[in-house]
């Protein structure tokens, strides 16, 4: 059974990721800093995959940002803690270290959920902020990449009448 649950989430960690890099490669360059809701289509993409790369660490404390982050380039708005200061992400990453950024998310996510075994999937997410199992952890991980993929593939369509192929599994 644990197998079947590994490969499971391995599948669809790579699908909804197969759906984010789909969105990326048929951006249209005029599109890649155009809005999508109130953030630029490249920044939606860098903040799901940033957050996928983050939880699919361990903890907090064994996360290791890639090379190309730049500080609070991750966060949408504003600082999630006091002073909540605005967050300036005023230099777009291209389409080649987004599209690097991704391949690199989708060997974490191999590696790291072939490393679970019972005891850790039924064990804390391991950041406190989710009180959840590790399992749970992972299905809300790939929620979250899925969230942003959807939004930037609704914005290609809209924008430029690009379709974005449905996934079924990685």
């Amino acid at each position: 059974m644990l197998d079947c649950v590994k490969n499971s989430l391995v599948a669809q960690f790579h699908a909804a990721l197969a759906v984010l890099e789909q969105c990326v490669t048929r951006c249209p360059e005029e599109a890649w800093d155009a809005p999508v809701g109130d953030y630029p289509f490249w920044h939606v993409a860098y903040h799901a995959l940033f957050y996928a790369d983050l939880y699919l660490s361990r903890d907090e404390a064994s996360f290791r940002a890639p090379a190309l982050h730049r500080q609070d380039y991750q966060f949408f708005g504003r600082r999630p803690w006091p002073p909540h200061e605005p967050v300036v992400a005023d230099q777009p990453y291209s389409k080649d270290e987004i599209a690097a950024y991704l391949a690199l998310c989708r060997r974490k996510a191999s590696e790291a959920i072939a490393a679970e075994t019972p005891a850790t999937l039924d064990g804390p997410s391991g950041f406190p902020w989710y009180k959840i199992s590790r399992l749970e952890f992972h299905l809300n991980n790939i929620r979250h990449v899925q969230h942003h993929a959807a939004q930037l593939s609704l914005a290609l369509r809209k924008r430029s009448g690009i379709e974005i192929e449905w996934v079924a599994t990685g």
